[in-house]
């Protein structure tokens, strides 16, 4: 039997209850059967490989009539799942270099892009605690006087000192990093209907004199078989580490910026000491939550902070999940689970997250990280393909992002586990993917890698480029939103926090198995959306039913499709 935390227990039961009920009814009625009244889709928006963004087609009348197509895609909105908490991008310090190269006002307007309300309007975010590999120098945390257990010296200054323009000559707002880039965005939102910014933050690494390596990573070499390392908390220091994390919510509370949701580390797993980084196992971190970081977070002023477990590859959630949140006295300080996608570059794990779910309801399931790693990075020895390895012409380029063009860190690679699992890819469809597949599966929410990146996919202080929604080059200004910018923001616009999953199935017919991807959730106010992505060349025929209505829809070639339908 599996115990459910206190907190969760209401909505567990209540989950269960109308899941039971729902199936229920559905044994004595089916869902064909439920007249909606629907006479049109309300509205219908593509971006796709052609060209066009977030525009809109023609509405779509429904009948009761059946059609013929070459899918059939089935949404019952009366089986309803998660809420959602909302879909965004990442706050970092490289993000925050790349905008303070551009004049304030053309920044202003990228922010307004990003976050208002006319623009992509995202509403979960992620920042880090400390420097990470996208950091512009690397290697610091808020308190690196060695030995300040009662941390006096700790101080948040790093993260809105700005950046030297006799350092850094085209930088044009040296006032500009990564607080300032939260408070401007935080701004944007105060001034709209919508204002939720739900912030995730997550620490790469204690401070260094924190750990048993006494740095903040040890890099992979010959000299240690390649196995690198971040090392993990001395004992001693595993209280001193949950004050540090106080200590921050402290500094950015007093800064305006009050954080959502937290994980205890980012990648606990390690990343074989590429960057700052720190271990736990999930024992290790089970007790960690339950003996200190649970207990201290709810005898303070953010008892009711989120706390997500994890906060890594997807392959290995229901190890961490069934150590921690199988264990009752942990589980009650624990909101849910954070996850990234870097064990596949295809692969959404659906099945894990199902049983997930049901073995745990009530619990959140956040992604936390995504992006497209080692962009541009030539083949390392044991990479069959190398030309295939090394992406180029990503910049300004949407046919890059459109084609099987992007690659990982395991692509062809005789010496990863799983290589198989780490096919070439298309940007735009693992995104789209991901995001459909996974709010499909009770993820309640979705959160990129960094927002805006240079043209090179940097800075980085440890070679560790990657794609980005925005993309900037510092030294002429030009702003590229690539497809993968205006895909988020197509799924932001029309997916918001509090919208309720609900039930789809799908019937590919002929089509491919990954030809057609749906999902679909409703809003407060009875607008249920459906997005599809097509990841075939050509255009696709499907009957979109909904109870006892049906309409015949054309998805356009390599598009992502919104049909948006007022109940």
């Amino acid at each position: 039997m599996i115990t459910v935390a206190p907190k969760k227990l209401v909505a567990a039961v209540s989950a269960t209850l109308a899941i039971g009920f729902l199936t229920a009814c559905n044994q004595t009625a089916s869902v064909a059967e439920t007249d909606y009244g629907i006479s049109a889709t309300s509205q219908i928006i593509v971006t796709n490989e052609a060209g066009d963004v977030q525009a809109l087609r023609p509405n779509v009348s429904f009948d009761l009539s059946a059609k013929q197509a070459a899918a059939v895609i089935t949404i019952d909105p009366a089986v309803r799942k998660q809420t959602i908490v909302g879909i965004g991008s990442s706050f970092t310090e490289s993000s925050a270099f790349v905008l303070a190269h551009l004049e304030p006002d053309v920044r202003a307007e990228v922010m307004q892009n990003v976050y208002g309300a006319e623009g992509a309007n995202f509403s979960l975010t992620r920042t880090p605690i400390g420097a990470t590999d996208f950091s512009v120098e690397g290697q610091w945390s808020y308190a690196d006087v060695e030995g300040d257990v009662t941390l006096k010296h700790f101080s948040i200054e790093e993260d809105k000192n700005g950046f030297s323009k006799a350092k850094y000559p085209n930088i044009k707002d040296e006032t500009f990093d990564v607080l300032p880039m939260i408070q401007e965005a935080l701004a944007i939102k105060a001034n709209q209907d919508e204002s939720d910014l739900r912030i995730i933050s997550s620490a790469w690494s204690a401070p260094a004199w924190m750990k048993d390596i006494e740095t903040f990573y040890i890099r992979p070499t010959p000299e240690n078989g390649y196995e690198g390392t971040g090392g993990e908390l001395k004992p001693e220091y595993v209280g001193t580490y949950v004050d540090y994390i106080v200590k921050y919510l402290d500094a950015y509370k007093a800064a305006g910026v009050d954080i959502w949701g937290l994980t205890p580390v980012n990648e606990p797993a390690g990343n074989s000491g590429q960057w700052e980084s720190m271990h736990f196992t999930p024992e290790t971190q089970r007790d960690f939550i339950k003996d200190h970081l649970g207990p201290t977070l709810k005898a303070s002023a953010y008892k009711d902070i989120n706390v997500l477990i994890y906060d890594q590859n997807r392959d290995h959630l229901e190890d961490w999940t069934d150590t921690i949140l199988g264990d009752e006295e942990t589980a009650q300080y624990v909101y849910g689970t954070a996850v990234h996608w870097y064990s596949s570059t295809y692969k959404v794990y659906e099945d894990a997250l199902e049983r997930v779910a049901t073995k745990f309801p009530g619990y959140g399931i956040i992604n936390t990280e995504a992006t497209i790693d080692d962009l541009g990075k030539p083949a390392p020895n044991g990479v069959s393909d190398p030309e295939n390895f090394q992406e180029s012409g990503w910049f300004a380029n949407d046919e890059f992002w459109w084609n099987a063009t992007a690659t990982d860190w395991a692509y062809s690679a005789e010496w990863a586990p799983n290589a198989e699992d780490h096919p070439i890819y298309t940007p735009v469809h693992r995104y789209a993917r991901n995001i459909i597949v996974s709010l499909d599966h009770w993820m309640e929410g979705w959160v990129d890698w960094n927002i805006a990146l240079d043209h090179n996919g940097g800075p980085n202080h440890v070679g560790n480029f990657c794609g980005a929604p925005i993309m900037i080059d510092t030294n002429t200004g030009e702003i590229y939103y690539t497809p993968v910018f205006h895909v988020l923001s197509q799924f932001s616009r029309t997916i918001r926090p509090g919208d309720v999953a609900v039930q789809t199935s799908i019937d590919r017919g002929d089509l491919g198995d990954d030809s057609l991807h749906t999902s679909a959730t409703l809003s407060e106010d009875n607008v249920l959306t459906v997005q599809l992505l097509n990841t075939t060349k050509q255009s696709v025929d499907y009957v979109l039913e909904i109870g006892a209505q049906t309409a015949q829809i054309t998805i356009d070639a390599n598009a992502v499709q919104t049909v948006r339908v007022q109940l």
